[in-house]
């Protein structure tokens, strides 16, 4: 999930770079444009930094898993194919 410091900071750049006649509504319009991405960010289907570095942990050694087994199965194949000769 994105922290709510981003997207206030994001909210606040929106209302920075409003023109200078909208300045006025720029506190509203910051608190609206904060509520929108939020409810918008939540739709969207997000995992935590930690969430992601775990599920890469787990993929690494679920590979090197399987590289280990298909090395193993080509030496249980090649005594296999000795052993037949």
């Amino acid at each position: 999930m994105i922290p709510p410091q981003k997207l206030e900071q994001l909210a606040r750049q929106l209302a920075d770079n409003l023109p200078p006649g909208l300045k006025a509504g720029a506190e509203d319009f910051e608190l609206k444009a904060r509520t929108l991405l939020q409810s918008q960010l939540m739709k969207l289907d997000l995992v935590s930094r930690e969430e992601f570095d775990r599920q890469t942990a787990v993929l690494a050694k679920t590979r090197a898993m399987v590289e280990a087994l298909e090395a193993r199965l080509a030496q249980l194949e090649q005594a296999d194919k000795s052993a037949a000769e």
